[in-house]
């Protein structure tokens, strides 16, 4: 006897995964699974039985569920949505678990307890549209539910979905309605192609068998970015935004679309004993289609060389008209010794978890590669960094050895580094911040951005010290600069935040107050933005608004007044100091 019919059904269907789930559990398995398992039995799980869902399959970080109707979907969605709003509020961001959901109504293939076709395939590429914390639903379950739930949504358009036949209409349920309200400009804007060959580089595979060497492919990627970015003929992504995609199996189309970019470069990296493999595919973003692809290997000695091949490679295919002198130029080796190279790596890793823990783990890293290579100029720069980052989150520690330390190492930086942006725009910041010479601080991020004007960070870093210094609207030239460069960095709200000083200063209170409320809705506990938000709504007149920002602003840090507020700001024009005292007194900071 041949098979039976294929059974199929009409059926709502859900699904949904955890925003950084990789990165999480990196950083703290144990914590990550106790706090995904409390989301599940005190909010998933009662929301799903209460909407009559039916969990088809989980995995680690993911599930999916069947439910008799689309109102049932989207009622549950966004109740678990909003529910996770409230419990995320206190939580730092780099703790935070956020889930992406996609809902879609249509034909499904049922197998024992599972459901596959297309009605479920949508589902997820719906939810790979979600923004974290956000449900993307389908034209046809906007049809079926937009009378029956109260709810707004935004139209993202047509879709092209991979394997899809044909596009899928998308829109984005308004979670929260302060997510309208606080949207920021730059967000509502969709990202026009640059007139220059623009390029994403995703995270590559680490091939080695080996999850401790995750550093080292990240590490040989973030070089590569760094190298591509050198190019003022080329338009390329940050490394933050290109990392969002870690871990995650991807639509280069969808990658184009949300970064503004042409072509993506994705591969592996292969280190086993003393040899390195390094492949890459370039991909025009636009059609799917593969332009190049190679495999370039060496030993571990070599990994500069190779680093500088596969840059060399892809400048040739989407710049050709880029000089083979200025490629040459290019190529750096920044460092003899592999050991300080792997200490650099290692810290570099640990760096961008920002945490008090990380950040002490990493300077000692770093400290470890100056000691194997006192000329190794970015490992002076990130250690100043990483001294600099006690102040601006508040970590108790001795002010004055600080300063006296950041000074000792932006000598070395200054006499080491002049051609290392990194090292320059690292260095810059602390120096501003910490020991107050705004002007020194200034020119050296200037000196980055010369060498490197795809540095968003470092775009980011002039922002804030164009405020400091009184320059607000050149700081709002260099922040849009360094957002459209990450669009969709998990830091996003640090660069929202310096808008909304930008704004401040330059006489906006509303477009201030906005901007800070829009950092706001991803770092409930963002100092600078609650400081922000709370002068920016005074000034505005809206002061319950203000009242309520310092309040919250208050719980965190009990011991901040108006008489040591210039110790995180360190304002040059008089203007300034005034209309922000003025600002935060009527916000309720008491003298």
């Amino acid at each position: 006897m041949g098979p039976g019919p294929v059974k199929r059904r009409l059926a709502a269907i859900l699904t949904a995964d955890v925003v950084g789930y990789s990165r999480l559990m990196g950083a703290d398995e144990e914590g990550t699974l106790a706090r995904l398992k409390a989301c599940r039995s005190e909010l998933i799980d009662p929301k799903n039985k209460q909407h009559h869902g039916r969990v088809v399959k989980t995995t680690g970080d993911g599930i999916l569920i069947e439910f008799p109707s689309v109102v049932d979907a989207v009622r549950c969605a966004i109740e678990v949505q909003q529910g996770m709003l409230e419990s995320n509020a206190d939580v730092p961001p780099e703790k935070r678990i956020e889930f992406r959901v996609g809902i879609n109504l249509g034909d499904v293939i049922v197998e024992g307890r599972d459901l596959y076709g297309d009605g479920v395939n949508i589902a997820a590429r719906l939810e790979a549209l979600a923004a974290p914390g956000g449900i993307c639903i389908s034209q046809t379950v906007l049809n079926h539910a937009r009378d029956k739930v109260p709810f707004e949504v935004e139209d993202a358009g047509e879709q092209t979905l991979k394997n899809i036949a044909r596009p899928v209409h998308v829109y984005r349920v308004i979670v929260d309605a302060r997510q309208r309200q606080s949207a920021s400009p730059f967000e509502e804007r969709e990202l026009a192609l640059p007139r220059k060959p623009s390029i994403a580089v995703l995270p590559f595979q680490n091939m080695s068998g080996d999850p401790e060497q995750e550093y080292f492919s990240d590490g040989v990627v973030e070089e590569i970015i760094t190298a591509l970015s050198h190019f003022g003929q080329l338009f390329v992504i940050a490394r933050n935004s290109s990392f969002t995609y870690k871990g995650k199996a991807v639509d280069v189309k969808v990658v184009g679309r949300e970064l503004g970019v042409r072509y993506v470069l994705e591969g592996s990296v292969r280190k086993f004993g003393s040899r390195v493999r390094i492949t890459g595919q370039l991909i025009d973003a636009s059609s799917g289609t593969h332009l190049w692809a190679e495999r370039f290997e060496g030993s571990l000695e070599d990994i500069f060389e190779l680093q500088d091949q596969v840059t060399a490679s892809v400048v040739g295919q989407i710049a050709p008209k880029i000089e083979q002198a200025e490629i040459e130029r290019t190529k750096r080796k920044p460092t003899d010794s592999l050991g300080a190279y792997d200490y650099f790596l290692r810290g570099m890793a640990v760096h961008y978890h920002m945490t008090r823990e990380a950040n002490e783990e990493s300077l000692r890293l770093f400290y470890r590669a100056i000691e194997l290579d006192p000329d190794f100029a970015a490992p002076y720069g990130l250690a100043a960094e990483c001294i600099g980052l006690r102040k601006a989150n508040r970590w108790k520690s001795d002010r004055a050895r600080d300063i006296r330390e950041i000074e000792r190492l932006a000598k070395f930086v200054v006499r080491l580094g002049r051609d290392d942006a990194l090292a320059l725009y690292t260095t810059a910041l602390s120096i501003a911040y910490v020991v107050e010479d705004l002007d020194a601080g200034a020119s050296m991020v200037d000196r980055a951005l010369s060498l490197n004007p795809n540095l968003a960070q470092a775009w980011r870093v002039s922002c804030w010290i164009r405020v400091w210094i009184g320059a607000p609207e050149i700081a709002l030239e260099h922040i849009t600069r360094a957002m459209r460069l990450s669009p969709r960095d998990p830091y996003f709200f640090g660069m929202q935040a310096v808008a909304a000083f930008a704004h401040f200063f330059s006489g906006r209170c509303d477009e201030a107050s906005s901007w800070a409320e829009a950092a706001l809705q991803d770092a409930p506990n963002f100092h600078q933005a609650l400081r922000m938000a709370a002068a920016g709504h005074a000034l505005a007149g809206r002061l319950e608004m203000a009242q309520k920002a310092m309040t919250r602003l208050r719980q965190i840090d009990p011991d901040l007044r108006v008489s040591n507020l210039f110790a995180l700001t360190p304002l040059r024009r008089v203007q300034d100091v005034t209309s922000y005292q003025e600002g935060l007194r009527r916000a309720g900071l008491p003298e």
